[in-house]
C-alpha cells in the first residue's frame, strides 16, 4: 500500500477543481493547471478533498498511485501559493540583470547569455548575484533553474559559478607545491 496514495488532498478556498473523466484541472488565484492521468488511476472529488485510487492491483498501478496524488497536490499547491528557487552566483565579474522580462547572465564568456522565461515563469534579480524562479508549475520551476545553472555550474577548486541557495559545492584541494 502507499503511505503517500492514500491521503486525500486538501483543496483550500479559492481553488476550484474540476475532474472530467481523466483529465484533472485545477483552477486557482495564480494559474490554471491541467494533467492527465493514466488510465490505472482514478481520481474523484469527495466534500472538500481529492481521493486517488488505482483500478487493479498491478504494479504499475501501485507505482503510479503516489505519484500521482503527489502531482495532483502539488498543482493544488501551485496555484495558491507557487513555487520559487533562489540561485545565487560567486565569482568576480559574474553578474545577473533583467533585460525586459529576459535573464541576463554575464559569467565570464564573450557574450551575454540571455534566457527567455517559459509561460507562467517570472524571474526576479536581487542585487546582481541573487536570482529568483518564481511560477505555478513546480517542474517548470526546477527545469528552468536548472537550465540557468548549467550555464555556469560550481566548479570544485575555487566554487564560482552559479549554484542553488543552500547547496554545498565540495571544494577540492588545489596544486600542491614541490617539497
Amino acid at each position: 500500500m502507499s503511505k503517500i496514495g492514500k491521503k486525500p488532498i486538501a483543496i483550500p478556498a479559492g481553488v476550484e477543481v474540476t475532474i472530467s473523466g481523466q483529465t484533472v484541472t485545477v483552477k486557482g488565484p495564480k494559474a490554471t493547471l491541467t494533467r492527465e492521468v493514466h488510465s490505472k488511476i482514478a481520481v474523484a472529488k469527495q466534500d472538500n478533498d481529492i481521493v486517488i485510487t488505482k483500478n487493479d492491483d498491478s504494479r504499475q498501478a501501485q507505482q503510479l498511485w503516489g505519484l500521482t496524488r503527489t502531482l495532483i497536490s502539488n498543482m493544488v499547491e501551485g496555484v495558491s501559493k507557487g513555487f520559487e528557487k533562489t540561485l545565487e552566483i560567486q565569482g568576480v565579474g559574474y553578474r545577473a540583470n533583467l533585460d525586459g522580462v529576459k535573464l541576463n547572465l554575464s559569467m565570464g564568456y564573450s557574450h551575454p547569455v540571455l534566457i527567455d522565461p517559459p509561460a507562467g515563469i517570472v524571474f526576479a534579480v536581487e542585487g546582481t548575484t541573487k536570482v529568483i524562479v518564481r511560477g505555478s508549475d513546480k517542474q517548470a520551476v526546477g527545469d528552468i533553474s536548472s537550465n540557468i545553472r548549467a550555464v555556469r555550474p560550481p566548479e570544485p577548486y575555487k566554487g564560482k559559478g552559479i549554484r542553488y541557495a543552500g547547496e554545498k559545492v565540495r571544494r577540492k584541494a588545489g596544486k600542491s607545491g614541490k617539497k
